[in-house]
């Protein structure tokens, strides 16, 4: 779910094309096998992609990254766009991989004429989609131990902060904001699959949605009394409690009124990189601070 600094609605219809892609194996295009070390040079389009290559160790292979990848700093950022790739200006930083989320535009064939091997890994849906692609970049970058170490850790450090928060008599209910004007994730969604590990209940669930991203619409969120708020448009859209509690009817929403309402990194809450612990740390922090006895 790639969305930094992006416009929402071009998020979003960004968004669509590659849930269309979710749940399909990792396709290499034909190209040049990479040396027995892995590729020496690498293209990513992704910025998801882009963290989990540093994570892994392989980031020192990489040559370019895509105009939204701004994490780690170190990343080489350039004007590459991952929404609208061109393979010639790709091919300029000759690559011999180049990591994508979509087969935009025929991306991968154009790649493939000029000799250069590509690997599309799409929008991750579920957790372990997730854990799928890290390994799947750790084996073709030559970085398969490492890949593997980081998917254990995280799955271990992720089982232990579950079992560390406490947890509420009554399931609390939950409101993700995605933009201003109610775009949020339901359950289905990477995201909510995070969230269902504390034992939250989705308020988008109710709302219908062909890619699991719901628009709501601020009666609807009222009349659901979310318990937490997450704002995931902080960023992009300079969302805070303070805005929140100023909009028409909202004041009297319990997330509201009990200082609920948690104020994300937008990159952290949407990419399915390594730091999707920090993401799950804030959601952990806003149970045990909502739980009894945590104020």
């Amino acid at each position: 779910m790639t969305r930094a600094r992006l416009a929402v609605p071009v998020f979003l219809l960004s968004l669509l094309v590659l849930a269309g892609c979710a749940g399909r194996e990792p396709a290499p295009a034909a190209g040049p096998t990479p040396a027995a070390g892995g590729p020496q040079r690498i293209v990513s389009l992704s910025p998801a992609t882009t963290e989990t290559l540093f994570a892994i160790g392989a980031g020192a292979h990489v040559v370019a990254v895509d105009d939204q990848s701004d994490y780690p700093a170190n990343a080489p950022r350039t004007a590459l766009s991952g929404l609208t790739p061109s393979a010639e200006a790709i091919a300029a930083y000759k690559p011999d991989l180049v990591v994508a989320s979509a087969d935009t535009g025929g991306l991968v064939g154009a790649l493939g004429k000029l000799g250069i091997k590509s690997l599309v890994l799409p929008s991750a849906g579920t957790l372990d989609e997730a854990y799928g692609q890290m390994t799947t970049l750790g084996k073709e970058t030559g970085h398969g131990p490492e890949a593997d170490r980081l998917v254990t850790g995280i799955k271990s450090e992720l089982a232990a902060l579950v079992a560390a928060t406490p947890k509420p008599a009554a399931p609390l209910s939950y409101y993700h904001e995605l933009s201003q004007d109610y775009y949020s994730a339901n359950s289905h969604t990477f995201v909510g699959q995070v969230y269902g590990l504390f034992g939250l209940v989705n308020v988008a669930d109710s709302a219908p949605s062909s890619s699991g991203y719901p628009q709501l619409s601020a009666e609807a969120l009222v009349k659901a009394d979310p318990k937490l708020i997450f704002l995931a448009d902080t960023k992009c859209c300079k969302q805070d409690a303070a805005a929140v509690a100023a909009r028409p009817g909202w004041a009297a929403i319990s997330a509201v009124k009990n200082g609920d309402v948690v104020a994300l990194d937008d990159d952290i809450a949407s990419r399915w990189g390594p730091r999707l612990l920090d993401f799950a740390k804030a959601v952990a922090a806003a149970v045990a601070k909502a739980a009894p006895g945590g104020r």
